[in-house]
């Protein structure tokens, strides 16, 4: 099992990107209002124009900042202007870099809760990210009633009590990390594959409904576990070397 770094350092000035790597990037989405500005003069003409839609001011500026850092990420390994990055959509939303500028080799996938976005980037594989605040008000045993498999479902209802909410939300941000790396979203049925969710098991896919295959083509990574947030990777192939930066609102 791939170890996961103790904490979230600095990027070295020459950053590369081996195929054999998986960066993931921690950014705060609570950025002085200087960097704010300069993050969104990066943007493309409709992501301004999506950040506009936004009612509530607080979600505005989390999506500015998240899509401009994910901009200003890009370009250190790919030594464009931020806002020369032009991004495509596949038919279910996910978003990459447009072939010319090397979507078909450096691929990335973000998420966000709590005022955090982790951004993974990989090269030549596919690669889904997912974090979740561990919310212990919802009905967390009927949601997996809904979605999760029955493997899972049994799983987690065997699980003492005060363990199962976060196994809950491990195997969600699992489930998700997924799906989200296969590009395909919610059209996959999260009920139609297994993951792992106890405690201290290791992440894996374990299975998905008929494909007998699929499950060895995949490795997860558990990115953070704690009493308040739960954040997965999953990429094609073997995870071999992971490394985890801290962005701080360098360009």
């Amino acid at each position: 099992m791939i170890a996961v770094p103790d904490s979230w350092n600095s990027p070295p000035l020459d950053l590369t990107l081996d195929i054999n790597e998986i960066h993931v990037w921690r950014v705060s989405l609570a950025q002085t209002e200087t960097c704010l500005q300069s993050l969104q003069q990066t943007l493309s003409t409709d992501e301004q124009t999506k950040a506009e839609r936004f009612y509530f001011p607080k979600d505005r500026n989390q999506f500015i900042v998240s899509r401009g850092a994910l901009r200003a990420i890009l370009s250190r390994y790919l030594h464009i202007n931020p806002c020369l990055l032009r991004f495509e959509y596949n038919p279910y939303g996910k978003p990459s870099l447009t072939v010319a500028q090397g979507g078909d080799t450096l691929r990335f996938n973000l998420s966000h809760s709590h005022g955090i976005t982790l951004i993974a980037m990989t090269k030549n594989r596919d690669v889904g990210v997912d974090i979740e605040g561990i919310n212990p008000n919802i009905s967390y045993l009927q949601i997996a009633e809904s979605v999760f498999s029955p493997y899972e479902n049994t799983l987690l209802r065997s699980l003492p009590k005060h363990l199962q909410l976060t196994a809950f939300f491990t195997c969600w941000t699992r489930k998700e990390a997924y799906i989200k790396a296969v590009g395909k979203g919610l059209s996959i049925p999260l009920n139609q594959f297994d993951v792992t969710l106890a405690p201290g098991e290791p992440p894996a896919l374990l299975n998905v409904e008929n494909k007998p295959a699929e499950a060895s083509k995949w490795s997860l990574i558990e990115l953070i576990s704690s009493t308040d947030m739960v954040a997965a990777v999953a990429v094609a192939g073997d995870s071999q070397k992971l490394h985890c930066w801290q962005w701080t609102g360098e360009f």
